[in-house]
C-alpha cells in the first residue's frame, strides 16, 4: 500500500519517516545488545519470598509432575509459578517476551511485526495502571506469579535469561487467557508489514508445513450419567496444541483452591482440567468475536481524520518504538507511527480505505474469569464465572459431580445489527455497525444437561454437538458461530450417539477410534475415476494396486497400515494443490478436494504420493507407523527433527482426515517422515464421583530439560495413547513421590 495516494504530498512526507526503519539507533539502544542483568533482590523482597517459600510445599510425583501445596491462593501460584521454572524457564520467559511485544530484541528485526502487533493492545503503562485499580485478591495472586519466578531466578544463579530479568505483578495481565495473544493472533502480520513497512521492510517467512498443516483446535466430550457405567458424569479433555506448550499442574491451597490440569507456561491458572466437583474443555472457534471496520480517511491541517455519521473524527496517532536485535547482535529501533480510530487500531488498507479492527480487551476481567472458573465447584458456580463474558476465543464443554453436563459456544459475543454481513468488514462511517454490548450467556448457543446425554466439540459448529438435542441453527444470529462442520465433528457424533456403558478407558478408546471420516467420500470417488479410465490409458496399469488396496481399506488408521499411508500422502497432495483455489472460494480444504476439484486432479494426486512415497521410502506399500513419528530429542522451542535419530511411530493422524486423536506436523517438513508437533499434547479423561478418579498423558514428559528422567517418559506411552492414572489426592501422591520440598531447596544428587 502506498500511503501517498490517502494523505497529502506534505503530510505523507511528514509521516513516512515514521514508517521506515529508524537506521539511526536511538541513544539508549545504540551500540553492543546489553546482556539481561541481575540485580540483587531488595531486602524486602527477599524476605517476602522466603515466607511465601516456606507455606509452600512442592510434591514431584514419579512422573515429576507438580503438586503445589500453598496456605493460602497466592502461595500456591507462587508455588506454581516457581515449579514451572523448574521445568522450563526458558518457555515461561519467552511466553512473557512475545506476550509484551519484545520478541524482536531477542530474535532480531523479522520478528518487528509480531511485536507491533502486540503493542498495538498492550503497554506496560496500561498494564500498571489497571493493575492498580484490581482487586486486592487478585492483585495478590498477580504478586505471588511474579514472587515465585523471581525467587525462582534468586535461588537458580546459573539461569540465564534472554531478556527478562525481574518479572513484575502487572506482566500477569499481558497474558490473560489460554492462548499467547488470544484474539490479536487473528491480525495477520503481513498485513501489518505491508502498511507500517515502509521501504526496505524484512519479508516474513512462511516456516509452515504447507501439505498439511494440523488444525488448531481440540476435543470436549462431556457424558452424562446416564451414559456412564458408573453412573456418574465423564469429562475428556483433549486440547490440540503446540506439543509442549502446556505441563501438567495439580495446585491446592487452603482457602479452597485444588485444580488439576494444562496450565500454559507462566500463567497462574489452570487453563484446561477440573477440581473435585467441577471440569473445564476449552476448544476453538466460537462466535465472531472480532470485526473490522472500512475508515473512510481524510487528510486537512496536517491531521488524519476519519468520516463518522454525518461528521468526522480526527484519527489517533501513536509513535511505537520497536528495538531489534541485529545480525552483529548490536541493538537498533525502528519506530512506526499506528494509527487509531474509535474502532481500534488500523492494520491494513482495503479499496483505498484504512480498516480497523475491534476486540475484546478486557485483561482485568479476562484474568479474573481465567481463575475464577478453577474454584468453581458447581454450576451456579461456573456459570458466574462465565457471566464475565472475556472468555472470547473459546467455547467451553463442562461436567460436574452434581451430575451436569453443559456447553457454552463461546462466551464475549457482540450485540450487532443482524442485517449487515459480519464475516466481511463493515463500513465504519456508518454508526448503525457499532457493538450494541454484549449478549448475556441465556441468549448465546448453550446447552444444559441434554436428553441425549452427551455433548462434543470439536472446533465445529455447535449444531451436531449433543444429536437431535443439539442447538438449532435458525434460533441464532449468523455471527453467533464462526466455523462450519468438520470430519472430526461428524466423527464425535458417530462414536457417541449410540454410547452406553462408558468408563475411563472405553472413554479414551472412543476418542482415540481411528476411523478417518473424511476419506469416506474420497476414496469412493478415486475409484469411479480408475474405472472410468479406457483400458489404453497407461494410468490403468500404473494405478491398479494402489486404487485396490485403497478399496479394500477399511478407512481406519493403523501403524502397521500401508493404505493409511498411501491415503494421506494422497490427500496432502490434493491439499497442497487446492490450497489457493479453497481460499479463494472460501472454503475449508477438504471440502474443497471433497466438493470441487475433478478425476484428473485425484489422479494426479495419487500418482505423485506413489513417486513420493516410493523415492523417501523405497516402495509406496511403507505401513503407516514407518513414516509417522514422535521424536523428543531438544528443549528447543523450534525442534529440529532428524531421520536418523530414535522416535516412536505413531498410528493416529492428522485431525484433518477426521482422526480424533490428532497428531500433525505444522513445522516445515526437512525431513522423509513425518514428525509431529501438533495436536494430542495434554489429554485427560476424568470420572466425577464420590471420590474423583482420572487419566492422563503428556506429549514427551514434564521436564523441558533433555537431561531430566522426565524429558521423555511419557513419550512411548503416548505414541501409543496410554494413558497413566492421576494422582489427585495427597495420600496417593505421597504413596508413589519422587521429591518433597519448598521452593528455594536445591535438589541433591
Amino acid at each position: 500500500m502506498s500511503l501517498s495516494r490517502y494523505l497529502s504530498p506534505a503530510l505523507f512526507g511528514a509521516t513516512l519517516a515514521a514508517f521506515v526503519p529508524a537506521f539511526a539507533p536511538s541513544t539508549a539502544l545504540a551500540g553492543t545488545a546489553p546482556l539481561a542483568k541481575r540485580e540483587a533482590p531488595a531486602s524486602a523482597d527477599l524476605a517476602r519470598w522466603r515466607k511465601s517459600a516456606a507455606r509452600v510445599t512442592i510434591l514431584r510425583d514419579k512422573w515429576g509432575i507438580p503438586h503445589v501445596f500453598g496456605k493460602k491462593d497466592a502461595d500456591a501460584v507462587f508455588g506454581m509459578l516457581y515449579a514451572q521454572a523448574e521445568d522450563d524457564f526458558n518457555r515461561v520467559e519467552m511466553n512473557y517476551i512475545n506476550a509484551m511485544g519484545r520478541l524482536a530484541e531477542v530474535e532480531g528485526e523479522r520478528e518487528i511485526w509480531r511485536d507491533l502487533r502486540m503493542k498495538l493492545y498492550i503497554t506496560p503503562s496500561d498494564l500498571q495502571a489497571k493493575y492498580a485499580a484490581s482487586p486486592a485478591w487478585l492483585k495478590q495472586l498477580m504478586v505471588g506469579f511474579a514472587d515465585g519466578l523471581n525467587f525462582y531466578l534468586h535461588t537458580h544463579p546459573e539461569v540465564k535469561p534472554k531478556l527478562i530479568t525481574r518479572f513484575e505483578p502487572w506482566m500477569a495481565l499481558a497474558f490473560s487467557e489460554g492462548s499467547i495473544g488470544g484474539d490479536i493472533e487473528e491480525i495477520a502480520l503481513k498485513d501489518l508489514e505491508a502498511f507500517y513497512g515502509g521501504r526496505g521492510e524484512p519479508k516474513l517467512a512462511d516456516n509452515r508445513n504447507v501439505h498439511d498443516e494440523e488444525p488448531r483446535g481440540s476435543n470436549g466430550f462431556a457424558i452424562a450419567p446416564k451414559l456412564s457405567k458408573s453412573g456418574h458424569p465423564l469429562l475428556l479433555i483433549n486440547p490440540h496444541t503446540s506439543f509442549y506448550f502446556r505441563p501438567e499442574i495439580h495446585m491446592v491451597s487452603d482457602e479452597g483452591l485444588n485444580a488439576y490440569g494444562a496450565v500454559t507456561w507462566g500463567q497462574f491458572f489452570i487453563y484446561q482440567g477440573f477440581n473435585e466437583r467441577a471440569g473445564w474443555m476449552h476448544t476453538s472457534g466460537g462466535g465472531d468475536v472480532i470485526d473490522e471496520y472500512l475508515e473512510t480517511v481524510t487528510e486537512r491541517d496536517g491531521k488524519v481524520f476519519y468520516k463518522y455519521g454525518d461528521g468526522e473524527r480526527a484519527m489517533r496517532a501513536v509513535p511505537v518504538t520497536l528495538p531489534y536485535k541485529q545480525a552483529d547482535g548490536t541493538m537498533a529501533s525502528r519506530t512506526v507511527t499506528a494509527w487509531f480510530s474509535h474502532h481500534g487500531p488500523i492494520i491494513r488498507s482495503e479499496n483505498g480505505k484504512w480498516v480497523a479492527v475491534r476486540m475484546m480487551d478486557e485483561p482485568v476481567k479476562a484474568l479474573t474469569q481465567s481463575y475464577s472458573r478453577t474454584k468453581a465447584k458447581n454450576y451456579a458456580a461456573f456459570y458466574k464465572a462465565m457471566e464475565l463474558r472475556t472468555n472470547s476465543s473459546n467455547n467451553t464443554v463442562y461436567a460436574d459431580g452434581d451430575g451436569n453436563i453443559a456447553y457454552f459456544h463461546g462466551n464475549f459475543i457482540p450485540k450487532r445489527d443482524p442485517r449487515f454481513d459480519w464475516t466481511k468488514p463493515v463500513d465504519g462511517s456508518n454508526p448503525a455497525t457499532e457493538w450494541q454490548g454484549l449478549h448475556d450467556i441465556k441468549d448465546t448457543i448453550t446447552l444444559f444437561n441434554p436428553a441425549s446425554g452427551y455433548i462434543s466439540n470439536t472446533n465445529n459448529w455447535p449444531f451436531s454437538s449433543s444429536g437431535a438435542n443439539s442447538p438449532k441453527r435458525q434460533d441464532y444470529p449468523a455471527y453467533m458461530w464462526s466455523l462450519p462442520e468438520n470430519a472430526r465433528g461428524v466423527h464425535a457424533e458417530r462414536v457417541l450417539k449410540d454410547a452406553k456403558g462408558l468408563t475411563l478407558d472405553s472413554l479414551i478408546a472412543t476418542a482415540y477410534d481411528s476411523y478417518l471420516t473424511a476419506f469416506e467420500p474420497l476414496v469412493p470417488q478415486l475409484v469411479r475415476d480408475f474405472e472410468a479410465l479406457p483400458a489404453s490409458d497407461p494410468r490403468k496399469a500404473a494405478l491398479a494396486p494402489q486404487v485396490a488396496a485403497l478399496r479394500g481399506w477399511d478407512l481406519r488408521f493403523g501403524a502397521a497400515s500401508v493404505p493409511t499411508s498411501l491415503a494421506v500422502y494422497w490427500g496432502q497432495e490434493m491439499v497442497a494443490a487446492a490450497v489457493p483455489q479453497a481460499r479463494a472460494a472460501g472454503l475449508p480444504t477438504v471440502d474443497y478436494i471433497t466438493t470441487r476439484i475433478g478425476a484428473g486432479e485425484r489422479l494426479g494426486a495419487l500418482e505423485r504420493a506413489t513417486t513420493k512415497l516410493t523415492a523417501d521410502f523405497g516402495t509406496w506399500q511403507t505401513p503407516w507407523g514407518e513414516i509417522n513419528r514422535f521424536q523428543r530429542t531438544s528443549g528447543a522451542i523450534d525442534q529440529q527433527y532428524d531421520d536418523s535419530k530414535p522416535s516412536y511411530p505413531v498410528a493416529f493422524t492428522s485431525a484433518t482426515w477426521g482422526s480424533l486423536a490428532s497428531f500433525g506436523m505444522v513445522a516445515k517438513q526437512k525431513t522423509k517422515r513425518i514428525y509431529g508437533d501438533r495436536g494430542n499434547s495434554f489429554v485427560a479423561v476424568v470420572e466425577f464421583g464420590p471420590k474423583l478418579r482420572a487419566k492422563s498423558i503428556l506429549a514427551g514428559g514434564q521436564s523441558g530439560n533433555p537431561a531430566s528422567k522426565h524429558f521423555a517418559d511419557q513419550a512411548e506411552m503416548y505414541s501409543r495413547g496410554e494413558f497413566k492414572d492421576v494422582l489427585f489426592y495427597k495420600q496417593d501422591i505421597e504413596k508413589q513421590l519422587e521429591r518433597k520440598y519448598h521452593p528455594g531447596q536445591r535438589e541433591t544428587r
